[in-house]
Protein backbone atom coordinates (compact mmCIF):
# COMPACT_ATOMS: atom_id res chain seq x y z
CA UNK A 1 0.00 0.00 0.00
CA UNK A 2 2.45 1.86 1.08
CA UNK A 3 4.68 1.37 -1.94
CA UNK A 4 1.00 2.51 -4.53
CA UNK A 5 0.67 5.54 -2.34
CA UNK A 6 4.66 6.81 -3.38
CA UNK A 7 4.86 5.84 -6.50
CA UNK A 8 1.22 7.81 -6.97
CA UNK A 9 2.34 10.87 -5.47
CA UNK A 10 5.69 10.88 -7.96
CA UNK A 11 3.38 10.16 -10.61
CA UNK A 12 1.33 13.54 -9.54
CA UNK A 13 4.10 15.40 -8.77
CA UNK A 14 5.89 14.54 -12.24
CA UNK A 15 3.09 15.64 -14.02
CA UNK A 16 2.41 18.61 -12.38
CA UNK A 17 6.01 19.90 -12.92
CA UNK A 18 5.50 18.69 -16.70
CA UNK A 19 1.58 20.58 -16.69
CA UNK A 20 3.17 23.79 -15.41
CA UNK A 21 6.56 23.87 -18.18
CA UNK A 22 3.96 23.60 -20.48
CA UNK A 23 1.67 26.37 -19.87
CA UNK A 24 4.63 28.62 -20.71
CA UNK A 25 4.98 30.09 -24.31
CA UNK A 26 8.01 31.48 -25.75
CA UNK A 27 6.98 34.77 -27.86
CA UNK A 28 10.59 35.42 -28.97
CA UNK A 29 8.86 34.26 -32.46
CA UNK A 30 5.88 36.53 -31.67
CA UNK A 31 5.58 40.04 -33.78
CA UNK A 32 2.80 42.22 -32.57
CA UNK A 33 2.20 45.60 -34.02
CA UNK A 34 1.11 47.55 -31.51
CA UNK A 35 0.32 50.37 -32.93
CA UNK A 36 -2.40 48.66 -34.88
CA UNK A 37 -3.63 47.09 -31.83
CA UNK A 38 -4.25 50.31 -30.21
CA UNK A 39 -5.63 51.74 -33.22
CA UNK A 40 -8.24 48.78 -33.55
CA UNK A 41 -9.46 49.27 -29.71
CA UNK A 42 -9.56 52.81 -30.86
CA UNK A 43 -11.73 52.23 -33.87
CA UNK A 44 -13.44 49.60 -32.07
CA UNK A 45 -14.76 51.94 -29.00
CA UNK A 46 -15.40 55.00 -31.31
CA UNK A 47 -12.63 57.00 -30.10
CA UNK A 48 -12.23 59.18 -32.72
CA UNK A 49 -11.82 62.96 -32.58
CA UNK A 50 -8.88 63.21 -30.30
CA UNK A 51 -10.78 61.56 -27.47
CA UNK A 52 -7.17 60.06 -26.09
CA UNK A 53 -3.99 61.68 -26.88
CA UNK A 54 -0.29 60.83 -26.62
CA UNK A 55 1.16 60.59 -23.02
CA UNK A 56 4.92 61.56 -23.72
CA UNK A 57 7.19 64.18 -22.34
CA UNK A 58 7.26 65.56 -19.20
CA UNK A 59 3.91 63.93 -18.43
CA UNK A 60 5.22 60.83 -19.19
CA UNK A 61 8.29 61.20 -16.96
CA UNK A 62 5.84 62.42 -14.57
CA UNK A 63 3.46 59.42 -14.63
CA UNK A 64 6.08 56.59 -15.52
CA UNK A 65 9.53 58.06 -13.87
CA UNK A 66 12.23 55.53 -15.44
CA UNK A 67 10.24 54.56 -17.83
CA UNK A 68 11.68 56.96 -21.21
CA UNK A 69 15.00 55.63 -19.94
CA UNK A 70 14.21 51.57 -21.23
CA UNK A 71 14.46 50.93 -24.74
CA UNK A 72 11.96 50.30 -26.42
CA UNK A 73 11.23 48.68 -29.75
CA UNK A 74 7.44 49.78 -29.40
CA UNK A 75 5.76 52.46 -27.24
CA UNK A 76 2.10 53.21 -27.19
CA UNK A 77 0.95 55.53 -24.29
CA UNK A 78 -2.42 56.65 -24.38
CA UNK A 79 -5.27 58.31 -21.89
CA UNK A 80 -8.32 60.68 -22.89
CA UNK A 81 -7.70 64.39 -22.78
CA UNK A 82 -10.40 65.34 -20.75
CA UNK A 83 -12.56 62.74 -19.32
CA UNK A 84 -13.72 61.68 -16.02
CA UNK A 85 -13.67 58.02 -16.78
CA UNK A 86 -10.68 56.11 -16.08
CA UNK A 87 -9.11 54.89 -19.47
CA UNK A 88 -5.12 54.85 -19.26
CA UNK A 89 -3.02 52.52 -21.08
CA UNK A 90 0.89 51.47 -21.89
CA UNK A 91 1.89 48.86 -24.78
CA UNK A 92 5.58 48.31 -25.03
CA UNK A 93 7.75 46.19 -26.37
CA UNK A 94 10.96 46.07 -24.72
CA UNK A 95 14.50 44.90 -25.93
CA UNK A 96 14.91 42.71 -23.35
CA UNK A 97 13.23 40.27 -20.59
CA UNK A 98 15.09 42.36 -17.94
CA UNK A 99 14.02 45.52 -19.48
CA UNK A 100 10.35 44.46 -19.93
CA UNK A 101 10.39 43.82 -16.33
CA UNK A 102 11.73 46.80 -15.14
CA UNK A 103 8.45 48.35 -17.42
CA UNK A 104 6.52 46.38 -15.25
CA UNK A 105 7.55 47.64 -12.33
CA UNK A 106 7.10 50.94 -13.25
CA UNK A 107 3.66 50.68 -14.71
CA UNK A 108 2.47 48.45 -11.63
CA UNK A 109 3.42 51.69 -9.44
CA UNK A 110 1.25 54.01 -11.76
CA UNK A 111 -1.71 51.44 -10.86
CA UNK A 112 -0.86 51.43 -6.94
CA UNK A 113 -0.16 55.27 -6.53
CA UNK A 114 -3.45 56.25 -8.30
CA UNK A 115 -5.54 53.36 -6.80
CA UNK A 116 -4.29 54.44 -3.36
CA UNK A 117 -5.38 58.34 -3.10
CA UNK A 118 -3.25 59.34 -6.45
CA UNK A 119 -6.79 59.03 -8.52
CA UNK A 120 -8.45 61.26 -5.77
CA UNK A 121 -12.49 60.11 -6.13
CA UNK A 122 -13.97 57.24 -5.00
CA UNK A 123 -15.09 55.52 -8.20
CA UNK A 124 -11.52 56.53 -10.20
CA UNK A 125 -9.74 55.09 -7.49
CA UNK A 126 -11.40 51.63 -7.68
CA UNK A 127 -11.75 51.64 -11.20
CA UNK A 128 -7.32 51.61 -10.82
CA UNK A 129 -7.59 49.24 -8.55
CA UNK A 130 -8.61 46.78 -11.47
CA UNK A 131 -5.84 47.85 -13.65
CA UNK A 132 -3.44 45.36 -14.86
CA UNK A 133 0.12 45.13 -15.84
CA UNK A 134 0.60 41.97 -18.56
CA UNK A 135 4.04 40.56 -19.70
CA UNK A 136 4.67 38.62 -22.70
CA UNK A 137 8.44 37.84 -22.95
CA UNK A 138 9.52 41.85 -23.89
CA UNK A 139 5.89 42.80 -24.11
CA UNK A 140 4.40 44.81 -21.43
CA UNK A 141 0.81 46.65 -21.41
CA UNK A 142 -0.59 48.33 -18.47
CA UNK A 143 -4.70 48.65 -18.72
CA UNK A 144 -6.63 51.13 -16.66
CA UNK A 145 -10.25 51.28 -18.06
CA UNK A 146 -13.42 51.43 -16.30
CA UNK A 147 -15.32 50.64 -18.81
CA UNK A 148 -13.69 48.49 -20.79
CA UNK A 149 -10.20 46.83 -19.03
CA UNK A 150 -11.26 42.89 -19.00
CA UNK A 151 -11.87 43.18 -23.30
CA UNK A 152 -8.73 45.25 -23.75
CA UNK A 153 -6.40 42.73 -21.41
CA UNK A 154 -7.66 39.90 -23.08
CA UNK A 155 -7.44 41.40 -26.27
CA UNK A 156 -3.61 41.38 -25.55
CA UNK A 157 -2.91 37.95 -24.33
CA UNK A 158 -4.98 37.01 -27.29
CA UNK A 159 -1.75 38.01 -29.47
CA UNK A 160 0.54 35.80 -27.74
CA UNK A 161 -1.29 32.40 -28.42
Amino acid sequence: MRKETTLTLAALMLLGLLTACGGQRDTADVDVDLAAFYADIEEGYGWGDGYMVDIDGDMLDSYYPGLSDIPAKQFVAKMPMMSSVVNEMVFMQCETEDDAADAAAILQDRINVQAQGGAWYPESMDAWSHGIVIRQGTYVAMVASAEHQDEISEGFNQKFL
